[in-house]
């Protein structure tokens, strides 16, 4: 038994061969045998895809700007002669606009109305639209700091609004009174006052909307109208002795 065994087991080994050293290089044949990539349309839509990039800094929250760099608090821009820029919807269907007087408002309290409409909004299918980008450092001293010593350091960012300027748009198939109460829940959370307005509707110049008959070039009309002053003619009598008593030349 044991001489069948180690007859069988010799003649195994007998019969095993080396098989020669493959190259390196893979030959064309076998490379022409293997399936090509997936390609991007054979991904499947629900896969989110992963990039391991960093983001780029700057967004309309907070601008990619030297915070080192002081500015002044400034005030709303406002064009001589008055302008319509900014009051009307352009992109969305229904907007929000603010309507008392212009103020300065933060990236925290436009980030807290975002996120308001955003919870109002959820499962519907719509787009918002940010008409405004927060580029105006605002910089603070501590409490109880006399005066003098620089400006202070930096705090936030903020944005100038001008008054009956756009901040929000909206577009997507959802109802009037839907949109109207996520924006009325995101003015709460803004400062000053707000309103819903709809596209198409006329533009305002200041807090004069341009509707019934009311024009921009109506408006840059001055207010009174100065009368004509003519020269008065002179008698005949009257310009006859003016001539006489002329001396002579």
């Amino acid at each position: 038994m044991r001489q069948n065994a180690s007859s069988a087991l010799l003649g195994a080994f007998q019969g095993l061969r080396i098989s020669p050293a493959t190259t390196l290089r893979p030959s064309l044949a076998s490379t022409a045998c293997r399936p090509p990539p997936p390609s991007a349309s054979a991904v499947a839509h629900n896969v989110r895809p992963f990039s391991a990039t960093a983001t780029q800094a700057g967004n309309w929250l907070e601008p990619q700007i030297d915070r080192r760099k002081k500015m002044m608090k400034g005030r709303p821009r406002v064009a001589t002669g008055g302008s319509t820029k900014g009051t009307t919807v352009i992109w969305g269907d229904y907007g929000l606009r603010m309507w008392d007087h212009h103020r300065r408002i933060s990236a925290a309290q436009l980030k807290l109305a975002e996120d308001t409409i955003k919870r109002r909004l959820r499962g519907e299918k719509y787009r918002l639209y940010k008409r405004v980008a927060c580029n105006v450092g605002v910089f603070v001293s501590g409490n109880e700091v006399r005066m003098g010593k620089g400006k202070g350091s930096f705090d936030h960012w903020a944005c100038r609004v001008a008054v009956n300027q756009i901040v929000f748009e909206i577009k997507g198939n959802l109802h009037e009174q839907v949109i109207k109460d996520a924006f009325r829940l995101a003015g709460v959370k803004l400062p000053g006052q707000w309103e819903l307005v709809r596209k198409g509707e006329p533009p305002v110049i200041g807090i004069t909307k341009l509707t019934e008959g009311v024009t921009l070039e109506t408006l840059m009309r001055p207010r009174k109208v100065l009368p004509v002053v003519e020269e008065a003619a002179l008698p005949t009598s009257a310009a006859a002795d003016s001539s006489s008593a002329a001396p002579p030349s």
